[in-house]
């Protein structure tokens, strides 16, 4: 990509998610999430490739479509409530079209259909700004309005996309696209809480952020995009592939590494709030996104595949330091002992 265009590009993420985040007014919102759309089309189509351009199309046209109803929803409610401001959504037609929107733009479930395909059609670093930085403005949307929707609802897609996430990612072999179905189970833990306590949805969201960044820069620092590349990149860079494994199983949410945190305090908060049959549930379906972590962590460590693979393994005597994949993975690993000084900043 010529270095111009990058430049106008990334400087327009960030002001767009800049202007979504800090605005009261529905119109500027949606301006930032229509800066934020166009932004990131070319990063995705940049390698000219026909997956590539398959990916931005249909991304392009799913977040239209979202935008369109959020602009749809807010238009309705300042006709019913004559109010503009984000926090005055009480129109019950217009809750409905906002949860529905913002789902579409998470890709929570039943409509996820299009973010494994958009992320397997995107360069790494791109995949990895569509997991965290573009979910960004949409959920602070969700949590700023989270008081006037419909808990029932919003506790449905959450349960739904548990299990579907889950389910679906099963049978992959794709990382991105493992990937992808990790990221919206992941997004049925924040929306789960997201009304009884939307802090815990923040500190959700950032934790899951920085795991999943460290998982995207691994892999592109090991140029792995399949599982059966996956098992033979332990050869290139050791210490990374172990790193990547423990970061793997905190994702997955084992104990005592940092992913534990945010499900255990979501678990204590549902209980709380006398939803101890909803955190059986999501509890219960994380069991199956646990095997394809498990999976993943398997193919990361220095094991041998059973059967020859075509793949040639990768060696290489001197290999560049990368700070900030180094410092992510200690972050994503060894934060769980530091968790009562993150709930005090919470």
């Amino acid at each position: 990509m010529n270095p111009h265009a990058k430049l106008i590009t990334t400087a327009s993420l960030v002001v767009g998610t800049s202007i979504t985040v800090s605005s009261n007014h529905w119109v500027a919102a949606w301006t930032g999430l229509e800066i934020n759309t166009l932004a990131i089309i070319p990063f995705i189509s940049q390698s000219h490739h026909p997956r590539a351009i398959e990916a931005s199309i249909k991304y392009f046209l799913t977040q239209s479509t979202a935008s369109i109803l959020i602009l749809f929803a807010s238009m309705t409610n300042a006709w019913m409530v004559g109010q503009w401001d984000i926090t005055q959504l009480t129109y019950p037609i217009s809750c409905l079209l906002l949860t529905t929107a913002i789902a579409i733009k998470l890709g929570l479930v039943p409509f996820h259909f299009w973010f494994p395909e958009v992320l397997q059609g995107s360069p790494l670093i791109t995949a990895l700004l569509l997991s965290t930085l573009m979910k960004f403005p949409p959920i602070t949307l969700l949590l700023m309005t989270s008081q006037s929707l419909n808990p029932t609802l919003l506790t449905t897609l959450a349960l739904a996309s548990a299990a579907l996430g889950g389910w679906m990612g099963l049978n992959q072999t794709q990382t991105r696209k493992i990937l992808a179905f990790s990221s919206i189970s992941h997004l049925g833990w924040m929306i789960v809480i997201i009304i009884f306590n939307p802090q815990l949805t923040l500190l959700t969201f950032y934790l899951y952020a920085m795991m999943t960044a460290t998982v995207f820069l691994t892999l592109n620092k090991t140029k792995v995009l399949k599982l059966s590349t996956m098992l033979i990149s332990w050869t290139k860079t050791p210490a990374l592939n172990a790193a990547l494994m423990l970061t793997l199983l905190s994702l997955a949410g084992l104990p005592p590494l940092t992913g534990f945190l945010p499900k255990w305090l979501i678990i204590q908060e549902l209980t709380k709030q006398d939803m101890t049959p909803a955190a059986t549930i999501i509890t219960m379906l994380s069991l199956l996104s646990l095997f394809f972590y498990l999976r993943l962590a398997y193919h990361s460590t220095i094991t041998l595949p059973p059967n020859s693979s075509n793949h040639m393994k990768l060696w290489h005597p001197n290999k560049s330091p990368n700070t900030p994949t180094a410092i992510l993975a200690s972050l994503s690993i060894a934060l769980l002992p530091l968790s009562p000084m993150i709930l005090s900043m919470v």
